[in-house]
């Protein structure tokens, strides 16, 4: 048998559960190990670099589906007729939520500014929490009902 590395020193170089190595291998993410003769998987080196990679694009906001298909296309060696397409989508997802943080960010900051004490029931006049306009919409709609 070729020497290869036990399932705790691939999660640990990793820097991944032993959890996650066995359900990235259930995702078909991971190939199955071959197996010593005692039964213990065996991985090749190579499967630590793979496994940060897969760590890396999730945490880029690839979701596992989306990393599956990437290290398919890239064992097919071409790429897939619609990469620039999913690349373009994937894009127009990072710019959504670029948007979003940084509205969210805003609103933060001018929260900070004012010196807001309450999500619900702040004191401070202007408060810029969006929330306070909500819960004031909801109680009038209650009482009026």
């Amino acid at each position: 048998m070729t020497a290869g590395l036990r399932t705790g020193e691939v999660a640990e170089q990793a820097g991944v559960n032993i959890q996650t190595l066995r359900y990235y291998e259930r995702r078909g993410l991971l190939a199955e190990p071959a197996r010593t003769i005692g039964g213990h998987r065996l991985y090749p080196p190579d499967t630590v670099a793979l496994l940060v990679v897969i760590k890396a694009a999730q945490r880029l906001g690839f979701t596992l589906d989306e990393v599956a298909e990437l290290l398919a296309a890239g064992r097919r060696r071409h790429p897939a007729p619609d990469l620039r397409q999913r690349a373009v989508d994937k894009i127009a997802e990072i710019d959504a939520k670029i948007a979003d943080l940084t509205e969210i960010r805003t609103v933060l900051s001018q929260v900070v500014a004012a010196r807001c004490d309450s999500l619900t029931n702040c004191t401070c006049s202007d408060c810029p929490i969006p929330f306070v306009s909500l819960t004031e919409v909801q109680t009038r709609e209650t009482q009026a009902r």
